[in-house]
């Protein structure tokens, strides 16, 4: 039998998340809050979870809640070329991180490889580095 409206606890553990992720979700009006029935309780439409799910793995592939709202727009399956751009940009900035990541992976073997020579009379070149005025 199909659930046909779900509690804040239910939809949370459905989604895989807490309940003030729910609640910080609807702040951000990524996720819409029921109506509250007088005297009941808040009901959310089944499809709340798969909502939720898509956020969560919008944020896995680095989109920002922002963004992530962008793409929410643009999920009624027309506009593909626009996802694709934001798609993109997105992947441009993770290969800029992983540039600077790479650049910071080869500094710090350096400073690492540096300090186990052990050749300097003083100091320690991983601070002597992090300390020179340039």
């Amino acid at each position: 039998m199909a659930r046909t409206a779900l509690t804040i606890g239910t939809l949370a553990r459905d989604a895989g998340v807490n309940i003030q992720t729910i609640r910080f979700y609807q702040r951000r009006g990524l996720l819409a809050m029921p109506i509250r029935p007088p005297g009941g309780v808040r009901r959310y439409a089944p499809d709340a979870a798969a909502r939720i799910r898509f956020i969560k793995r919008a944020q896995v592939l680095g989109f920002s809640l922002d963004e992530v709202a962008v793409l929410l727009g643009l999920s009624d399956g027309r506009h593909c070329a626009e996802t694709k751009a934001l798609a993109e940009k997105k992947l441009a900035t993770v290969e800029e991180k992983i540039g600077d990541l790479a650049a910071i992976h080869k500094a710090l073997k350096g400073l690492i490889a540096e300090c186990s020579k052990g050749s300097r009379r003083s100091g320690c070149p991983i601070i002597d580095t992090l300390a020179a005025e340039r």
